[in-house]
């Protein structure tokens, strides 16, 4: 069962004279009052009364008291926490009415439950610390963060070289139409010989074709000498014609052509071998980086469920990148509500037992969410007690110059010891609470 204020009571401290308050067990209780009338005083009395000396004001007494400061808080669990005298050393007394002191009241009340500024003004990665060192995650949750950010930054350096690849490939000339690979000027050489051979043939064959023909003239010139002669001479003239008939020499004009455009074309070649390769290249690359990219989102999903299976403060909390976010949002972009709502439940969750927290400055929420935060306290059967500058319905006391009056007619409550430290009117005899309940306006 965590341990709640019952009662306090105090009397010199700081600006407050007299005030004694009771109050609700569960939910939020508001100490209103206008500025530098001792709100932020009762507080500070209550810090110093179950905190130790570290959280003694630097000016404990009240200015211009006849007394001397006395401070007496009741707890739930029994314990009558009480400081008073000129030293106003600590005395705590338990249900059995053995003294003991400080150290016990250590074990169960924690230190940012007095000091919830601490927390709230503390870096992004202490409020992150803090969160996982109570869910016991935070190793684990370590290493996934320091691989999603050793990934992150190998796709990073992947993403840019793919980056320059693509544009250094869309930048390259292509040529088309050209061959595949680049053409051998040896094998455009010999296909040229090869025709210069075939028409050397061809060239001998007319020459014979000529060579016969000067024979049937010389046949015909001795053709009553020689009719055998002729007859032989013009069958094979007549062989000769059919062979050099269909002849037709070919031009090497092209050959020619492309041997001297050798250069030209395999520097074309070139220039495509090379895109291909830089387009491969940096296909390559985009392929890593989509690669890399589902290892990244594989481990910020492990990440979420490991966050997700923990038994966090409040729904909503997570860490990422070592920084605390609720409903997705860092520290910085939150509400002030909000930002009261997760502080108050890491702190609470740091050390159970203790069953309240102080807030000060409760003015930044509107009375619709002063209304779901006190609903959410008693929800989480966790006490507050909070200053705001507001003389309201919504005030469970008030301060005013210092003593704590009745929220509905401003009456002065009496003090703990039956006088208000200086003050010479007689005050009631029984304090009343007031009309107000946490969580309900």
């Amino acid at each position: 069962m965590s341990v709640k204020i019952n009662s306090l009571e105090i009397e010199n401290v700081k600006r407050i004279k007299a005030v004694s308050l009771a109050p609700s067990e569960n939910g939020l209780t508001i100490i209103g009052g206008d500025n530098g009338q001792g709100k932020t005083s009762v507080l500070d009395a209550l810090c110093w009364a179950l905190g130790g000396e570290k959280f003694r004001p630097t000016n404990a007494a009240r200015e211009g008291a006849y007394s001397d400061p006395m401070l007496r808080v009741t707890l739930s669990n029994g314990l009558i926490a009480e400081r008073k005298g000129k030293n106003s050393a600590l005395k705590v007394i338990d249900p059995q009415g053995n003294k003991s002191g400080q150290q016990l009241l250590d074990s169960f009340i924690s230190k940012l439950a007095l000091d919830l500024p601490k927390f709230m003004h503390a870096s992004g990665k202490e409020k992150a610390d803090t969160l996982l060192k109570i869910i016991g995650v935070g190793e684990q949750l370590a290493e996934m963060e320091k691989e999603e950010n050793k990934l992150y930054n190998e796709r990073l350096a992947i993403g840019r070289i793919a980056d320059q690849k693509r544009k250094y490939a869309n930048e390259m000339q292509y040529w088309e139409g050209m061959p595949e690979t680049p053409v051998s000027a040896s094998e455009l050489i010999s296909r040229q010989q090869a025709i210069l051979l075939k028409n050397a043939e061809n060239q001998k064959l007319r020459a014979e074709r000529d060579r016969c023909e000067d024979a049937v003239v010389k046949a015909r010139a001795a053709l009553e000498e020689a009719k055998h002669i002729l007859a032989k001479a013009e069958y094979d003239a007549v062989q000769a014609r059919k062979s050099a008939q269909d002849l037709q020499d070919e031009s090497t004009a092209e050959l020619e052509k492309s041997i001297a455009d050798i250069d030209v074309i395999n520097a074309k070649i070139r220039d495509n071998l090379n895109k291909e390769h830089a387009v491969s290249e940096a296909e390559n690359y985009e392929k890593q980086y989509r690669s890399l990219t589902e290892q990244i989102e594989g481990v910020r999903i492990a990440r979420q469920s490991l966050l997700d299976s923990a038994d966090l403060p409040l729904p909503g909390l997570s860490v990422e990148n070592g920084m605390l976010l609720y409903q997705g949002k860092a520290w910085d972009c939150m509400s002030g509500s909000e930002q009261l709502r997760v502080a108050t439940a890491i702190v609470r969750r740091l050390n159970p037992e203790c069953g309240f927290v102080l807030i000060d400055k409760l003015e930044q929420m509107d009375l619709n969410t002063l209304k779901e935060f006190g609903a959410w306290l008693e929800a989480e059967n966790l006490q507050a007690i909070a200053t705001r500058v507001s003389t309201g319905d919504e005030c469970s006391i008030i301060i005013e110059d210092g003593h704590g009056v009745r929220a509905d007619n401003l009456v002065p409550l009496p003090s703990a010891s039956g006088s208000s430290g200086d003050r010479t009117e007689d005050l009631q005899e029984t304090p009343t609470k007031a009309k107000w309940t946490a969580g309900t306006f």
